[in-house]
């Protein structure tokens, strides 16, 4: 008799159990570009679990080389990265993205090339496999507003994003009660590739970080550029003021102030990858991605607008006239 009543619960407590064991079955992640330090970082958090920042549950397990010959940044680092991939943490390269759509359960598009991602991806929504697309989402705001399509015609799920969005330091900012967020101050690297807008290439970082804080709602945008700068300022709704530093020579470290009706505060710090990569890695299990593409597809108008503005004197550009182009 006594049997009889535990065996129920013991078959409920191994299929508990053999449930538990499936859904923390590492992933299987797929890399298509490997022409970028981040591919590196991103498989020494992933692959080595003796990495002190090491982040479980998936396992880079093949790639797609990529790169871009017209890009130098790309064309001369892409054979380094793919060697290192393979060597050190065994990962199999592939000839076609296709091919490594069927052997994983998402991707990780890492090129550093933006100009390529909308071709990239393509063949990553047909197979229906969730993507992550690393900065910048595109090499132009057409291009974004095509891959913000795209995964919506497809039902597949993406997200892009900086790491800075996600640094400590700076999430650390978010949560200081500094009252309603009236205006931020975002300065960072600027660096400029002739391939790319202006600010599309490394003046994404900043503007990532000053999104994380004002987040979408900006309405118009100005920018004033020099050899030295590029200084943007969007005005949001409720007129809110965000603005821009891109330091393009000299030290070009990176911070954010916040200006709140309570107190104003200061980003301390800087920050890693380990925290993009988890929330990759969540994104990955969910399908729910921590920043929307309708907030990412704005952050690409604002750049595009402050690329605008220069072409047009330094006059103020809407960004809804630019997002309904």
């Amino acid at each position: 008799m006594k049997t009889r009543f535990l065996l129920p619960g013991a078959l409920m407590l191994l299929a508990l159990c053999a449930g538990t064991m499936a859904e923390e079955a590492p992933l299987k992640l797929g890399m298509i570009g490997l022409d970028t330090s981040h591919v590196i970082a991103f498989a020494q958090v992933l692959n080595d679990p003796d990495n002190a920042d090491h982040v479980p549950g998936a396992v880079v397990v093949a790639a797609y080389k990529g790169g871009s010959p017209d890009l130098e940044s790309s064309a001369s680092r892409v054979d380094g990265y793919t060697s290192q991939l393979e060597k050190d943490f065994g990962v199999k390269i592939v000839p076609t993205i296709e091919e490594l759509c069927g052997m994983v359960d998402a991707v990780l598009l890492m090129s550093v090339d933006g100009r390529p991602h909308l071709e990239q991806v393509r063949p990553v929504f047909k197979a229906g496999k969730r993507v992550f697309i690393d900065k910048p989402l595109a090499g132009s705001l057409a291009d974004a507003k095509a891959i913000v399509a795209l995964s919506k015609e497809s039902g597949v799920p993406f997200f892009s994003s900086s790491s800075y969005r996600f640094y400590e330091s700076l999430q650390e900012l978010k949560k200081q009660d500094v009252g309603e967020v009236r205006g931020a101050i975002s300065y960072g690297p600027c660096h400029l590739e002739p391939t790319h807008p202006d600010l599309f290439w490394y003046g994404v970082h900043p503007t990532e970080a000053l999104y994380t804080i004002m987040g979408a709602g900006c309405e118009t945008v100005t920018c004033a550029v020099t050899d030295q700068f590029h200084v943007v300022t969007g005005v949001w709704s409720g007129g809110r003021v965000g603005t821009l530093y891109g330091l393009r020579t000299g030290a070009t470290p990176h911070k954010v102030t916040v200006f709140g009706t309570k107190a104003v505060a200061e980003q301390q710090g800087s920050g890693n990858y380990a925290p993009l990569v988890r929330e990759i890695i969540q994104f990955f299990r969910t399908g729910e991605a921590p920043v929307s593409p309708d907030e990412t597809l704005e952050m690409f108008a604002f750049m595009e607008a402050a690329h605008e503005s220069i072409r047009r004197g330094g006059a103020p550009v809407g960004i809804k006239e630019l997002l309904a182009e």
